[in-house]
């Protein structure tokens, strides 16, 4: 096998067009999945129980179906059932940011469960709102608790961020593709691919390692 680095040199700016594309579809999705997944927590340990019900069918379709199928879901399925044309970048970020707040909301409620309930009826008897209370109080301490397994669900969202190039969005395993077919180099293309993702998730690891060292030091 003759393996030549100068063609991943060579084609460094493609890829890293890839990469920045990797990073920002998962960084959109995890942002709006922290959001939507902090909501379903929430829903999941309401005195409501339709409303618990609700979100517990939420969790079992997304944490039980290939992340996979809601691409294809996203991108064939759904835009034609709500009557919009769907770009496959929007129907990329639209699915990852489902999957992921199922898999958020479950390490939410976790955290949630480590909580003293004390401090919520605390801040109630203080008069807070429960929103309030939430926003305030349990919000903060619950990130804090779970940044470790939220970390780990960055770096695995990334990585799945790979299955996108099935509904061909241009991002890091598409670009390998296109690479390893227009010059026939699969094994300089995956290669590449391979140790682009190993950057973007040991950068992934390191600042979230640190984030967790100084929040240990504010004690």
């Amino acid at each position: 096998m003759n393996f030549k680095l100068s063609f991943i040199l060579d084609n460094l700016g493609m890829l890293g067009d890839g990469a920045i594309m990797t990073v920002a579809v998962s960084a959109v999705s995890i942002f709006f999945g922290l959001v939507l997944g902090i909501l379903l927590t929430f829903a999941l340990v309401s005195e409501n129980r339709a409303l618990r019900l609700a979100a517990q069918c939420y969790l079992s379709f997304f944490r039980g179906t290939p992340l996979l199928t809601q691409l294809l879901l996203a991108f064939y399925v759904v835009p034609p059932l709500v009557g919009i044309d769907a770009p496959p970048l929007a129907a990329a970020i639209f699915a990852i940011t489902l999957n992921t707040t199922a898999f958020q909301a479950e390490i939410y409620r976790g955290g949630l469960a480590i909580i003293p309930p004390g401090q919520f009826e605390a801040a109630r008897m203080l008069g807070m709102t429960t929103w309030q209370a939430r926003r305030r109080i349990i919000i903060p301490q619950l990130l804090q608790r779970v940044l470790p397994a939220l970390i780990n669900e960055i770096t695995i969202i990334v990585k799945n961020s790979s299955l996108i190039s099935v509904i061909a969005v241009t991002e890091l395993t598409r670009v390998s593709q296109q690479l390893a077919a227009a010059a026939f180099r699969p094994v300089e293309a995956y290669v590449a691919a391979a140790i682009g993702y190993l950057i973007i998730t040991t950068c992934i690891t390191l600042v979230g390692s640190a984030i967790e060292r100084r929040l240990a030091d504010r004690g």
